[in-house]
């Protein structure tokens, strides 16, 4: 994709609104793919998956506290997208390799570090399972970007063709897929962030960034002395 072509989509993204209401009023960008709920929804789409792309940077409190905020901004924006019909012709390009999910999952394991692993509730099959099934954060989360990723790329194109088709279809998984492991994920993420042992261990990086400012801003003896002898 050219740099014209990426510049356009963040406009469109920004200015999804406005752009609406002038090529609308005029008669054209009038199909679905350019309403303000859709809109708002791959903006906010494009900025989970930029998100999670940054993850390997952030501190895990921040990581963590941003992708509560995300997550359920993220599932609202997608329930607003009024429901279509469309008949597919063609399977659309897919853009999440494999390398990629493993880098996204591997940078989340990261910040849940031992409070990935959830009790599940809402698996099909659990109420003929003989013992607890197990889900991770890290691999929803991941399961959740392949989805959106896929999504914003389409979008990417500015094919209305393909931005209708990507569209119809995150909606059919969002309704039996990712939306529900976007909520089981919100409900362990919850526990993660709020258990005793998380505050515990927040607290005591807390601590050490303080004392770590503090010895950082201390200047050493020597260096005073040296420079009290040369003000006399």
């Amino acid at each position: 994709m050219n740099n014209d072509t990426d510049r356009l989509f963040k406009i469109l993204c920004t200015f999804g609104s406005f752009f609406r209401v002038i090529f609308m009023s005029e008669g054209g960008f009038n199909s679905l793919v350019y309403s303000k709920n859709v809109i708002e929804f791959i903006t906010v789409a494009n900025e989970y998956c930029s998100f999670l792309e940054r993850a390997e940077e952030m501190e895990s409190a921040v990581f963590l506290g941003s992708l509560q905020k995300l997550l359920p901004l993220l599932y609202l924006k997608a329930s607003l997208i009024p429901k279509f019909e469309f008949e597919p012709e063609d399977d659309l390009e897919k853009y999440v390799t494999e390398v990629e999910y493993n880098v996204i999952q591997q940078n989340v394991a990261t910040h849940t570090g031992p409070g990935d692993d959830y009790q599940e509730v809402f698996l099909p099959g659990m109420q003929f399972s003989e013992s607890a099934l197990t889900s991770s954060i890290a691999e929803n989360i991941s399961d959740v970007y392949q989805d959106i990723k896929d999504l914003v790329m389409s979008f990417r194109t500015l094919n209305e063709d393909v931005m209708e088709q990507a569209l119809w279809e995150c909606q059919q998984n969002f309704a039996g897929i990712w939306g529900q492991k976007l909520v089981n994920c919100l409900r362990a993420l919850h526990n993660l962030i709020y258990s005793e042992d998380h505050l515990d261990d927040e607290s005591v990086q807390n601590k050490k960034q303080k004392r770590k400012g503090k010895s950082n801003d201390r200047t050493p003896d020597w260096l005073n002395d040296r420079f009290s002898y040369q003000g006399e």
